[in-house]
């Protein structure tokens, strides 16, 4: 038998995992019908970086300079990616559709063109004429950006193989394909072939590639999760498109913070960057509002300031309804759980739904005490104070648990023009408070509601 032969192969959609054999359920991950029919070449293949597999180099050889990242017009973006895209790395931009993958795309392809050299935009999902209606809207000129619709793998790798630009850009992995490969475009096996051999190009020519993918009905990204592991940078970009507001969330990064977002605005010219995300945030905010509390949040590097909403109804159902959109589900039946057993705030009748405000999405214990505020606020019919914020995780004995970087959310509330602020006992991470602020602290969730009604609480510094 020729070495040559290719095998068959059943390959997991999902997590990448094979089988000799076809099951009817992926014995790594567990989903169904997820296996798909792979032939697989016995060829010997390249390195990763295209190197021979035998070269071998000692750690102490391996030089440890710092490779310029490229810059891009855009102060978000280039926190989300760590301080700019770097050289030879492999960027995943995933969305829903008509989020605004493509006008990111196109952007960042302007800013290199403009300012790193030549920018090779693939667009296998519009047509050129298209793309140049989408570049006058955004007012890109197109000088130095050459722009392909060629969706076969190999005539993409010619096209910047001839050229070689300053970085490769395209929209989307989901329609490039391979012909070596039996199946169509789209499917689990092209994106894991396609994304290799594109990657590959990357390291070996030292030039960033940027893939844009789609998302299933679940939020997920297309395609066999090994792509997402394969690349160095994973960045959703999330929000309604009914809103005009966007986030782009860093979830993986090899060279940077992971937990990094930036904040855009969609306009008529394009996304365009909201360098105060809190002010924004809180700038449909209406005084007195009842059900509405803030509080302050840490995303990546940088605190931000968050409007909750919450709003409580007696329910005809035999187990009333919990509803989160912005936070998480299970921290919402806790935090409920605790009112109802340790403030005496009955909700075993009531509707509770809560919604953080601008499309951002928290998941970090520190909204617990201004969830529990927002939702006692609309229990009671009673607002709030419009300058305050809440900050502290509730534990299921009812105390307010300290949070991390206590101080920097203070200052972000200060700055913002915030007076007053709810904050835990624990105070190991509380630093110097600013004097235009008057902090209180509570103990348990029960003194932080009688603080919110009638004020009575010990001062802890401040005016």
């Amino acid at each position: 038998m020729s070495a040559e032969k290719s095998r068959v192969v059943f390959a997991c959609g999902i997590c990448g995992a094979e089988t000799p054999k076809w099951e009817g359920r992926c014995p790594a991950c567990g989903q169904w019908n997820s296996l798909a029919e792979v032939h697989r070449g016995r060829a010997h293949r390249p390195g990763w970086i295209g190197t021979a597999g035998d070269a071998v180099r000692e750690l102490t050889d391996v030089s440890t300079a710092d490779r310029p990242r490229i810059p891009t017009s855009s102060a978000e973006v280039d926190r989300t990616l760590g301080g700019g895209l770097v050289p030879g790395s492999a960027v995943l931009i995933a969305g829903d559709p008509g989020i605004g993958k493509s006008t990111v795309l196109l952007r960042l392809a302007a800013d290199i063109a403009g300012s790193a050299g030549e920018a090779f935009y693939v667009s296998g999902e519009e047509s050129a004429a298209q793309v140049k209606m989408r570049a006058d809207r955004l007012g890109i000129q197109g000088r130095g950006l050459f722009l392909t619709t060629e969706t076969q793998v190999d005539s993409i790798l010619d096209h910047l193989n001839n050229r070689r630009p300053a970085a490769a850009l395209v929209d989307s992995i989901q329609t490039v394909y391979d012909d070596s490969v039996s199946s169509g475009a789209g499917t689990a096996s092209q994106v894991r072939e396609c994304g290799r051999r594109l990657m590959e190009w990357a390291k070996s020519t030292e030039t960033p590639v940027v893939l844009s993918g789609h998302v299933t009905k679940g939020g997920d990204i297309a395609g066999p999760r090994i792509l997402e592991h394969m690349v160095d940078v994973v960045l959703h970009m999330e929000g309604d498109p009914i809103s005009s507001w966007r986030l782009l969330r860093t979830v993986k990064n090899r060279f940077g913070s992971t937990n990094e977002i930036g904040v855009f605005e969609m306009t008529q010219r394009g996304l365009v960057d909201v360098t105060d995300p809190s002010r924004t945030l809180l700038s449909d905010r209406r005084a007195g509002s009842v059900g509405s509390a803030i509080t302050a949040v840490i995303e990546g590097s940088r605190p931000i300031l968050v409007e909750v909403q919450a709003l409580t109804t007696p329910s005809s159902l035999p187990a009333p309804r919990r509803v989160a959109t912005g936070t998480d589900l299970t921290r919402l039946l806790l935090i409920c759980a605790v009112l109802s057993r340790r403030a005496g705030i009955p909700l075993a009748n009531q509707d509770v739904v809560v919604n953080v405000t601008g499309g951002l999405k928290v998941s970090e214990p520190a909204a617990d005490l201004a969830v529990a505020l927002a939702i006692t606020s609309s229990f009671r019919s009673i607002p709030l104070a419009p300058d305050l914020a809440a900050v502290g995780e509730l534990g299921l004995g009812g105390e307010v648990r300290g949070v991390p970087q206590l101080g920097r959310r203070i200052a972000e509330a200060a700055r913002l023009g915030l007076g007053k602020c709810l904050l835990p006992v624990d105070d190991r991470s509380l630093g110097d408070l600013p004097q235009s602020l008057d902090a209180r602290q509570v103990g348990t969730v029960s003194e932080a509601v009688r603080a919110c009604l009638t004020g009575k609480t010990p001062r802890t510094g401040g005016k």
